[in-house]
């Protein structure tokens, strides 16, 4: 599928990001077969026996606040200079209409500018990070099938919704804004 208007072109105030959703017109709700396709377990279905290994107390506090609330999805991050940025968006929008991918979303040139940064940011989603098998598939698809061979880091949205950024690290007792690198 190629984009009518890709996120290097899109300059809009206010128009930070660009959406899979928005670009391709899949719902979320159409995703159901996501989770048996690729053996995904429902956050509705998740127990705390499925959480991530952790000896850290913050994390393991954070994981269980996670699974009470039922927000479990997560994503990854990965930076990308504006020259390459369209084409493997193009591709990424291609993998979540075929289903390989949960949800995904872009920074446009608004949105960069605006987060003074200068790479674009690319995040695939997966709907739950205490699904190891499907939050590893996901990153070896984008390796072997996309070429992100850098290391990247995958954020549970919870770490988002607690503030839990690089300079925020002190305060929550987490060592790392990612719960997984790779």
């Amino acid at each position: 599928m190629v984009v009518e208007r890709p996120p290097t072109e899109i300059t809009e105030e206010g128009w930070y990001w660009l959406r899979a959703k928005d670009v391709t017109g899949f719902p979320r709700i159409a995703r159901d077969t996501y989770f048996p396709t690729h053996d995904v377990i429902r956050p509705a279905e998740t127990t705390e026996a499925d959480s991530p290994d952790s000896e850290n107390e913050a994390l393991r506090r954070i994981d269980r606040q996670a699974l009470d609330e039922s927000y479990l999805s997560g994503k990854w991050i990965i930076e990308q200079s504006p020259n390459r940025t369209d084409a493997l968006w193009n591709d990424i929008i291609d993998d979540v209409s075929a289903e390989y991918f949960w949800d995904a979303k872009v920074t446009t040139v608004f949105g960069r500018e605006a987060f003074e940064e200068e790479l674009h940011a690319i995040l695939v989603y997966t709907p739950n990070y205490f699904d190891k098998a499907d939050v590893v598939r996901v990153r070896e698809r984008l390796r072997d099938t996309h070429g992100i061979t850098e290391e990247i880091y995958y954020k549970p949205d919870i770490f988002t919704l607690l503030g839990i950024y690089e300079e925020t690290l002190d305060e929550t007792g987490v060592s790392d804004a990612a719960r997984f690198v790779e």
